[in-house]
């Protein structure tokens, strides 16, 4: 046999070797693939008549996942967590309420997307309790400077210092009394309870002062004319009418959260429910 038969030879069978490799391959591979199909057809049987099993699954990739990202970033991830924010954008609000939010936030120094949603819910709580969501808003920057969780000494709490002991009845409808320290809640109950002493003594000056405590007393500190020459104030904001925010190169003053005066007599209108 000479050299260039020998090599021919050779070179034929390395290609059908080569071939029966390749060929041997894809039978391997083709074998697997429709092997890992029925796995997964099954379990897809499997899962859909078991669903126990595919919450199962899934809380345990979740509780992985959940593990990797404590591990990654060092903190629990809550997405849910946003649901229980007070917030919202100011500028997507109408006209007037924006004008509204902008200016308080700029006059209390506190951020404009929670009072943002402050601000949309005086307005659907005053548009139901037939009251001015200007009065409303007045109210909290006098009793609370749209702090929360301001508590005053007698009690009073939160954005409207509704008086929590007295008007426990009220927060039982949003799950207890620590309602009052959520921010919408304890505006809809102070909305509920200025409105019924609006409407027990006739006018919005009198119903002040029975909000603040002062129903038995001669005077009430001078609280219904600051309400009101504030009310007046974001009134003018609301129409659109600029009025400064703070006088120019002065930073903003927080009025204090308004007390009630110490009582001489109990009040009548305390267990008012």
């Amino acid at each position: 046999m000479t050299a260039s038969t020998r090599l021919a030879a050779l070179s034929s069978g390395l290609r059908t070797f080569a071939g029966d490799v390749a060929e041997g391959f894809f039978e391997i591979t083709h074998n697997g693939l429709a092997l890992v199909g029925v796995v997964v057809v099954l379990a897809v049987a499997l899962l859909g008549a078991h669903p126990e099993l595919r919450q199962q699954g899934e809380q345990q990739l979740t509780e992985w996942l959940t593990a990797r990202k404590v591990a990654a970033l060092g903190i629990t991830p809550e997405l849910g967590a946003i649901e229980r924010a007070t917030a919202a954008n100011p500028r997507e609000l109408p006209r007037e309420q924006a004008n509204l939010a902008l200016w308080i936030s700029k006059k209390y120094r506190v951020a404009p997307e929670p009072v943002a949603a402050l601000v949309a819910e005086a307005y659907e709580a005053g548009q139901a309790a037939k009251l001015d969501p200007t009065l409303i808003l007045a109210v909290m920057a006098i009793e609370s400077s749209f702090n929360p969780f301001a508590q005053s000494s007698v009690g009073a709490q939160g954005l409207m210092q509704v008086m929590t002991q007295i008007h426990s009845d009220k927060y039982e409808h949003f799950g207890g009394q620590y309602a009052a320290f959520d921010p919408k809640t304890n505006l809809r109950v102070g909305v509920k309870v200025l409105q019924e002493y609006i409407g027990r003594t006739g006018s919005v000056e009198m119903g002040l002062k029975w909000y603040v405590g002062a129903a038995n007393l001669a005077s009430d500190g001078g609280y219904a004319d600051k309400v009101l020459a504030e009310h007046a104030r974001l009134y003018q904001v609301a129409k659109g009418k600029p009025l400064p925010a703070a006088l120019p190169g002065l930073r903003a003053q927080k009025p204090a959260p308004a007390s009630p005066p110490e009582p001489t007599a109990p009040v009548e209108v305390a267990t008012l429910s």
